[in-house]
C-alpha cells in the first residue's frame, strides 16, 4: 500500500467528503476488519476540529453467526439503544461517515426472509435518521477500503495479500487520491459533473427511453420541478460535502407512478452478503410487477416485498460508459463502485433533495408530487456499452442523451 496515497486518501475523506466542521461531531460506521482506517480517519479529524469521534463498530461474521443461530423473534425487534445512538447524533448536527466493504457472500447461506425481517426492523427504528440523510439535513459520506474477503472476490486468481494490494491500487485510482493535488482534481470533477446536470436540467425532460440489447426497453417519466444532481451536496448551514467518494453520476427521481416496460441488470448486485445475478424488472405504471433472475431470486423477492415502495424506483443515475471506474475492466462486487462504473436505478426510496422546494413541502405534499418512499434504497446498474437515451421534452421533441453508452456532449 501507498502510505502517501492512503494519507492523500484519508485527509480527501474528511477534507472533501465529511467537510468536518469546527465543534462537531463524526460518526464513522466501520467493519472491524477497518479498525486501522478509522482510527486513521479520527485522527484526521480531531486535527481539523471535530469535537468528538464515536465509532459504531459492525463485524459480519458475527452478523452471519447470529442470523444462523439466533432464535427467531429477534429478528423483528432493533435494540432501542442503537436508535438512540443515531437518532441523537443527528438532532445534534453530527456527521456520519460509513464505511463499506462487506463480503459480497458471506450471507449466502443465511436464510434470506431473517436478513428481510432485521431489515424491515431497523428501517423503521431509523426512519428520522434516514431522513435526514435522504434529504441532506445532516452531511454524510460513503467511502471503502479492501478486505481480504471482498479483495478476494475481486482478484479470485492472485495471492490474498496480492489482491489487497492491487484493490488498494484501483480504489486510490478511482478517488483521485494517486494525483499530486487530489482536492485540486476533485474540483475539476466536480466541474465537468456540473455540465452534464445542466445539459440535463435546461432540457427539462418529461421523459427518458433506455434500450439497449440485452433487453432494457423502459420509459421513464419524471416529475414536474425534478432537479438533476451529482458531485457535491449542501447541508442545511451551507456546508459542502461528498456523499459517495467515488462517484460519476449525476441522478435525478423518477415519477413514482411514471415508469413502463422492462429493464435487464448489467452488473451483478450485491445485497445484504448475497449475490443477485443476471436479473430483469418489469414495470407497469411505475409499480414492479414481476421479475426474473438466475442467481438471488429469493433475495430479489425478498428486497421487492420489503414494503410497498419497494415496489418503485426512487432514483434514476446516469453514468458514461467511458468513465475511469468502468475503463479498470474491474467488477467491483460493491455498489459504491459498481454504479459509478454504470447507469443505474434504485429500488425504493428517492431523494426528496432532487424536487425543486422540497425543503419547504410537507410529507403529504412531497408524496403527491410523486416522490416515492420506502425502507429500502437499493442501486442496481443497468448501463451497457450500448445503451441508448432519448429524452423526451414536455412539447414532446427528441433528444439524444446517451449514444453507445456514452454522452451525446
Amino acid at each position: 500500500m501507498n502510505k502517501d496515497y492512503l494519507e492523500k486518501y484519508s485527509k480527501l475523506i474528511v477534507k472533501v467528503g465529511i467537510n468536518i466542521q469546527d465543534n462537531q461531531i463524526l460518526v464513522i460506521n466501520s467493519p472491524i476488519e477497518c479498525a486501522e482506517f478509522t482510527r486513521m480517519i479520527s485522527e484526521i479529524a480531531y486535527k481539523e476540529g471535530a469535537r468528538e469521534v464515536v465509532v459504531n463498530w459492525n463485524d459480519e461474521k458475527l452478523s452471519k453467526i447470529k442470523y444462523i443461530n439466533g432464535k427467531e423473534e429477534i429478528f423483528d425487534d432493533f435494540p432501542e439503544w442503537r436508535k438512540e445512538l443515531f437518532t441523537t447524533y443527528a438532532r445534534q448536527g453530527a456527521a456520519f461517515l460509513s464505511i463499506s466493504a462487506s463480503d459480497p457472500e458471506l450471507m449466502k447461506e443465511v436464510d434470506a426472509k431473517r436478513i428481510m425481517r432485521a431489515n424491515k426492523a431497523s428501517g423503521k427504528a431509523l426512519a428520522e435518521y434516514r431522513e435526514r440523510m435522504m434529504s441532506d439535513k445532516n452531511v454524510w459520506c460513503v467511502v471503502s477500503i479492501p478486505t481480504k474477503a471482498w479483495a478476494k472476490k475481486v482478484f479470485p486468481n492472485i495471492s490474498e495479500n496480492e489482491a489487497v494490494e492491487k484493490l488498494w491500487q484501483t480504489i486510490f485510482e478511482t478517488v483521485r487520491a494517486d494525483r499530486e493535488d487530489p482536492v485540486k482534481a476533485w474540483n475539476e470533477h466536480q466541474n465537468n459533473l456540473k455540465k452534464s446536470m445542466d445539459f440535463l436540467n435546461a432540457n427539462n425532460f418529461k421523459y427518458l427511453r433506455y434500450k439497449n440489447s440485452i433487453g432494457t426497453d423502459l420509459e421513464i417519466e419524471l416529475p414536474k420541478n425534478h432537479i438533476w444532481l451529482g458531485g457535491s451536496s449542501f447541508s442545511p448551514e451551507g456546508t459542502e460535502f461528498m456523499a459517495n467518494i467515488p462517484t460519476e453520476e449525476v441522478f435525478t427521481l423518477p415519477l413514482k407512478t411514471g415508469v413502463n416496460g422492462k429493464v435487464v441488470s448489467s452488473k451483478p448486485l450485491n445485497y445484504n452478503g448475497n449475490l443477485i445475478e443476471n436479473f430483469s424488472l418489469i414495470f407497469k405504471e411505475g409499480r414492479i410487477v414481476d421479475f426474473k433472475a438466475e442467481k438471488g431470486y429469493d433475495n430479489l423477492k425478498n428486497l421487492v416485498d420489503t414494503d410497498e415502495g419497494s415496489h418503485y424506483l426512487g432514483e434514476v443515475a446516469l453514468v458514461p460508459f467511458d468513465s475511469p471506474i468502468s475503463n479498470s475492466n474491474i467488477l467491483f462486487y460493491n455498489t459504491l463502485f459498481d454504479e459509478n462504473a454504470s447507469c443505474h436505478l434504485a429500488i425504493g426510496e428517492a431523494y426528496p433533495t432532487c424536487l425543486k422546494g422540497s425543503e419547504n413541502m410537507s410529507d403529504e405534499e412531497i408524496k403527491d408530487a410523486g416522490v416515492n418512499d420506502s425502507l429500502e434504497h437499493v442501486d442496481f446498474m443497468v448501463g451497457t456499452k450500448d445503451l441508448s437515451i432519448i429524452g423526451v421534452t414536455e412539447d414532446g421533441k427528441e433528444v439524444v442523451v446517451f449514444k453507445e453508452g456514452n454522452f451525446i456532449f
